[in-house]
């Protein structure tokens, strides 16, 4: 488990974040969480093979297709597609595997470290940075819609 200062350092010394799993539905958590990071100054570099675009920012089929430095790989998919994501992270030499909430995979984890990268499981990068850097404010997600329908 990251500590607060783990999770303070890693945020504020990495500011570029390939999205694995970015969906450019503006509904979906990988969208808002990409978004709020970007708005935050950190460069978003989205990986998913449906788009050609996420956020105005071009978009890649894998971590391996992506042609500059990668600080870390934030992975928005279910924990048993980690562990060939942690290989691409250390190939392609991220410092960070930060799984969000609800994504747990141990083996994926040690593949990482064994790499030398650090792991961070179940948490959302977007609360985290909110609540260690955000100040006062607003922490949770604004969609700007009030509904309990789900967008069609």
């Amino acid at each position: 488990m990251s500590t607060i200062a783990e999770l303070r350092r890693i945020l504020k010394t990495n500011h570029t974040i390939a999205v694995v799993g970015l969906s450019a539905d503006w509904y979906r958590p990988s969208y808002f969480a990409a978004k709020y990071m970007q708005e935050h100054g950190f460069r978003i570099i989205p990986v998913n093979p449906k788009y050609d675009e996420v956020l105005g920012e071009k978009c890649y089929p894998n971590l391996k297709a992506i042609p500059e430095p990668v600080d870390i790989v934030d992975v928005f998919r279910k924990p048993d597609d980690c562990v060939p994501i942690a290989q691409d992270a250390v190939a392609i030499g991220a410092k960070v595997l930060w799984l969000q909430l609800g994504v747990v995979n141990e083996e994926a984890a040690r593949v990482a470290e064994a790499g030398g990268l650090e792991v961070v499981m179940d948490r959302c990068v977007k609360i985290e940075y909110a609540r260690l850097f955000g100040g006062l404010g607003w922490f949770g997600v604004n969609t700007k819609v009030i509904s309990a329908r789900r967008p069609i």
